[in-house]
């Protein structure tokens, strides 16, 4: 098992994973509690997280939301965002908010509801930040699609922390092209989520 530390200076990665979204078009249901092999996807990739990561955060709209249950038992830190309804941005500003004060070099964020995620993915990013850690690390797919996760390095915090609307950490990236290298993970693992209760239904007929 690989855990994210590096060899000097501010030597850990926090991973912060944004699940405080609405799942508005889930029609009632909520889909990051979806199961996959009869485990929650919030659960899921967070555990993958917590395997290689010893500083992982969790985003939800409040501490007492239903999706915190599903966290129990793992090392694992809630951050509240009562104004999640601002966009992903929002969310990341909070998450990377909270890492001020830590002795952290780099944050990957991970959106919640991308299923197809490993923590081989994790991993994958990981190393190549551990190679390049003063870059921004993009997953893409294959073909060179730019997806999650993404691992930003503590010198674009302050950028991070001014974010808000549906763009997540876009501008960042863009100010930052000097930086920006684009690591390919498997098959659509870096750009698969889903949204509706169909196109869960779907993809899960698909597995296996």
């Amino acid at each position: 098992m690989t855990r994210l530390k590096l060899s000097s200076g501010m030597d850990e990665i926090a991973i912060i994973i944004l699940a405080a979204g609405k799942s508005s078009r889930m029609r009632g249901r909520d889909k990051l509690t979806q199961r996959i092999n009869g485990v929650a996807q919030i659960r899921r990739i967070a555990k993958a997280a917590c395997e290689i990561c010893a500083n992982v955060f969790v985003t939800v709209p409040d501490a007492a939301h239903p999706r915190a249950s599903f966290l129990l038992g793992l090392n694992v830190q809630i951050i509240s965002v009562p104004e999640a309804h601002q966009g992903m941005g929002r969310s990341i500003a909070s998450g990377v908010g909270c890492l001020t004060h830590q002795n952290l070099s780099a944050a990957m964020i991970i959106p919640a509801d991308m299923p197809e995620l490993t923590q081989m993915d994790l991993e994958t990013i990981a190393t190549a930040y551990r190679s390049h850690p003063n870059n921004i690390i993009q997953a893409t797919t294959p073909s060179g699609k730019r997806g999650h996760p993404v691992i930003f390095p503590y010198s674009t915090f302050d950028q991070l922390k001014m974010l808000s609307g549906d763009e997540g950490g876009r501008a960042v990236i863009e100010g930052n092209k000097h930086l920006h290298q684009l690591v390919p993970i498997p098959y659509s693992h870096a750009r698969t989520d889903l949204d509706t209760p169909e196109e869960w239904q779907y993809w899960l007929a698909n597995q296996n």
